[in-house]
């Protein structure tokens, strides 16, 4: 389950922008997640509540999802991974071989597969808030 990789990860990388911050109590933690990642978000939230350190013990991960959105490098046409309308196997398949997405998706205006994608990769920390003892 690469959620709990992706969790520890989180969780590493909080505690250190905590510590080098001055932070004895981390209050919230606001995570991106792309749609092309297909993770679990209950499997990911389960993992936050059970690795929680006493730095985090009150901490509320928030998650948040952000849209593929695709750009055809032919017409300059831009799309969503939703309008595509694939199978759920076919989804499943992009996201373990990214580079199949070529050979599924095209442009939805013009049937290009020269396409680039320009959001919904990746996981990555958009805030992490806190307090400090005075």
């Amino acid at each position: 389950m690469h959620e709990w990789a992706l969790a520890e990860g989180v969780i590493s990388t909080a505690r250190k922008f905590a510590e080098e911050n001055g932070l004895t109590k981390v209050t919230e933690v606001v995570v991106v997640i792309g749609e092309l990642q297909q993770v679990e978000h209950d499997v990911l939230e389960f993992a936050f509540e059970q690795l929680k350190t006493k730095l985090f013990e009150e901490a509320k991960f928030v998650l948040k999802a952000e849209p593929a959105k695709f750009k055809c490098r032919n017409c300059g046409h831009e799309w969503t991974f939703k309008a595509q309308g694939l199978s759920e196997d076919i989804s499943e398949a992009i996201h373990f071989v990214p580079e199949m997405a070529h050979v599924y998706i095209k442009c939805t205006e013009c049937g290009s597969p020269d396409f680039e994608v320009s959001k919904g990769r990746g996981v990555w920390l958009a805030t992490i808030k806190g307090e400090k003892d005075e």
